[in-house]
């Protein structure tokens, strides 16, 4: 099975982005915005899961995120905006794009969404970071 590691980073938040899909202890997607403009962590969290998903290409993965954000978004939330036409109680659905685009590829595939406390030790979720940061920086592969 596929096991990949997925980060997203923005300095400052909103700022310049980057994220990064790690597999293997290698980064397989390195990636930023695609407007080229200023962007979040959020966002570049919601990239580099669909990078992942898209990778693996319908293959079994697990993807570890250190997002419970998207985890969230992806396994409950989504179900009941789309529902409701993709409308919230409350007001708008953020980053509506990237939710509207990871949800089904998510659905499709034969993921398993696996949630990592960040910055805690796990060698593989701290590549990730390190490479979100270098793919912010302008790195690609």
């Amino acid at each position: 099975m596929l096991m990949y590691h997925t980060d997203g980073s923005a300095s400052p938040n909103p700022g310049p982005g980057g994220y990064a899909v790690i597999l293997n202890k290698q980064p397989v997607a390195l990636g930023t915005e695609p407007s080229g403009g200023e962007t979040t962590n959020i966002r570049m969290e919601g990239f580099a899961i669909i990078a992942a998903l898209k990778h693996a290409a319908g293959k079994e993965c697990q993807v570890y995120t250190d997002s419970e954000f998207w985890i969230n978004v992806i396994t409950k939330w989504s179900l009941a905006w789309e529902a409701n036409g993709w409308k919230k109680k409350g007001g708008e659905i953020k980053n509506l794009d990237i939710v509207q685009e990871v949800c089904p590829l998510f659905r499709s595939s034969k993921a398993t969404l696996v949630w990592v406390r960040g910055h805690n030790g796990d060698e593989d979720n701290e590549l990730a970071d390190v490479w979100a940061n270098k793919a912010r920086e302008g790195h690609r592969i």
